[in-house]
């Protein structure tokens, strides 16, 4: 009797996690269409919020990843999709599993960025993976990270705050493409999805 309440209890107190993690996620994406509003370059307006699409919040995708720090690292130009480019350092290579795959991805600081006070800490993880043009923007997506998340030497990493570029909804913009490094071998089906509404141009 005692084991049988006990499974119940961990299947109850996994439940309620899952609806938890879901909650965050939901709030987490509110706030991501909010901020499409509140921004003057943004190529969306309240009208076109509903051609954004975003994969069921999935936990498996939230993974712990080991840090390794780069050091002596120059600067470099990464291109952007306009044809541009802009400067970023090497920051650190991130390794974790993802669906039992082992996985290493380059995490990167932007120079401009880093000399911004309320983005000194803001690291940039752009990348590919296999369902972009099926699925998921073509370009690649993105995460936003902060150094200050630094555990140790572990940093979560979580694939269900993926986002799209700019580019995705319109033309004009500056959008770094993610480099041949951070080229996932897998489907990454978390995050935002393929944008539904008409691309524009700025």
């Amino acid at each position: 009797m005692i084991r049988y309440f006990f499974i119940l209890f961990m299947m109850i107190q996994l439940n309620s996690f899952g609806q938890s993690y879901k909650t965050q996620i939901e709030k987490h994406r509110e706030h991501y269409k909010e901020d499409f509003l509140k921004d003057f370059r943004s190529p969306l307006k309240q009208d076109d919020l509903k051609n954004l699409h975003f994969f069921e919040a999935d936990s498996n995708y939230r993974v712990n990843a080991k840090v390794e720090l780069l050091k002596n690292e120059s600067p470099f130009q990464m291109p952007t999709y306009t044809g541009t480019s802009r400067e970023y350092i090497r920051y650190a290579i991130l390794s974790f599993k993802l669906n039992g795959v082992d996985q290493k991805l380059t995490v990167y600081k932007s120079i401009s960025l880093s000399k911004v006070e309320e983005y000194k800490n803001h690291l940039f993880l752009p990348f590919t993976d296999e369902s972009n043009s099926e699925e998921t923007y073509g370009g690649g997506r993105y995460i936003d990270l902060s150094s200050q998340d630094i555990s140790g030497d572990v940093i979560e990493v979580d694939f269900n705050k993926a986002y799209n570029p700019y580019c995705a909804y319109s033309d004009g913009y500056q959008c770094p493409k993610p480099p041949v490094e951070n080229d996932i071998k897998l489907k990454v089906k978390a995050g935002e999805m393929i944008y539904t509404g008409d691309k524009k141009h700025k």
